[in-house]
């Protein structure tokens, strides 16, 4: 979808899905569904979210009306009955929805023409309009990034491996899908932020299905290994970074705790292990003993404090005898 998600491009987009049908206010169509932050309305109010029911202090950039919200608007009295219906349009919403099946009034439809907002209509449920557009404008107006890696759902979680250019992530890549994980994106996964802590990756549709191993050549990964090798998307859990490593830095590496750090991308901090690419090393056991630790760290559980706390049981104990 267009990165200026407008009036136009929304209705356009999810007519047929969502049964729309445009009413008036077509000057509008290029009205934005996103504006500058702190968005504000036209009175200078904080706007509310993306799309939502009626809502007249914190209005909603995209207003819905469903059966209660016309219910209400109609049983006010005509002075309070006609400045509700000022109040929501004053605000500039990016477009204003009549769900449920509703007619469209008269009164709603001369003042979406008279102010140029774009007026759609539709017989699905108002909760299911909100549900839908909300995770679709969501999704679609998230800050996104394009990270050099493969993204790989190792075990059920979202892995990145990254590392300079030749240092072996495809082929690590590939050996992991021969032990059964998944490709979700080579050379060019996009990450979206789909909520405060959480990072969302998939695969640009130029590269969907695609792995480029050096000596080989592109592969398609779905043609070779079957549509269970391929993923479409997962969120983003930890990086594994390859690193070349001569003998000094690898002793430098805790023995007890390896070698981890975290990354910030997008504002979202994401654990991220450094794995030693050195002769003799199986990176893919390796690469799944990342993610297994990882998994077990998310639960609560840390090896190296286990174990120290074992030696520090163990000298107590020799201690007293």
């Amino acid at each position: 979808m267009d990165s200026r998600l407008t009036a136009r491009t929304l209705f356009e987009v999810h007519r047929d899905k969502l049964g729309l049908r445009w009413v008036a206010g077509r000057q509008g169509e290029q009205r934005p569904v996103q504006l500058p932050l702190p968005a504000q309305d036209a009175e200078g109010a904080p706007f509310g979210a993306w799309v939502g029911h009626l809502n007249l202090i914190h209005p909603n950039r995209i207003q819905v009306l469903g059966t209660a919200e016309l219910r209400y608007l109609d049983g006010l009295g005509k002075n309070s009955h006609a400045d509700a219906i000022k109040q929501l349009f004053a605000s500039a919403p990016a477009a204003v929805v009549v769900a449920d099946g509703e007619a469209v009034s008269e009164e709603l439809e001369e003042t979406a023409e008279r102010t140029a907002t774009p007026l759609f209509a539709t017989p699905l449920p108002s909760h299911k309009i909100i549900s839908h557009l909300h995770y679709q404008i969501s999704n679609d107006l998230a800050d996104k990034i394009i990270l050099h890696g493969v993204f790989m759902e190792i075990l059920g979680m979202g892995v990145l491996l990254t590392g300079e250019s030749g240092i072996g992530k495809s082929e690590l890549a590939l050996e992991l899908i021969t032990r059964g994980h998944r490709l979700i994106a080579d050379d060019a996964p996009e990450f979206s932020r789909t909520a405060p802590d959480r990072l969302t990756g998939r695969c640009p549709s130029a590269l969907q299905e695609f792995l480029e191993v050096r000596g080989l050549g592109v592969l398609n990964i779905r043609a070779m290994f079957g549509d269970s090798a391929i993923k479409p998307s997962n969120d983003l859990r930890l990086i594994i970074h390859l690193q070349r490593m001569d003998d000094d830095a690898l002793r430098r590496i805790d023995r007890l705790q390896g070698s981890r750090q975290t990354r910030t991308i997008l504002d979202v901090e994401v654990p991220q292990v450094t794995l030693p690419v050195a002769p003799g090393h199986n990176l893919a056991v390796l690469a799944e003993g990342a993610a297994r630790n990882h998994i077990l760290a998310l639960s609560g559980y840390d090896a190296a404090e286990e174990f120290m706390a074992r030696q520090r049981r163990l000298m107590m104990e020799e201690g007293g005898e």
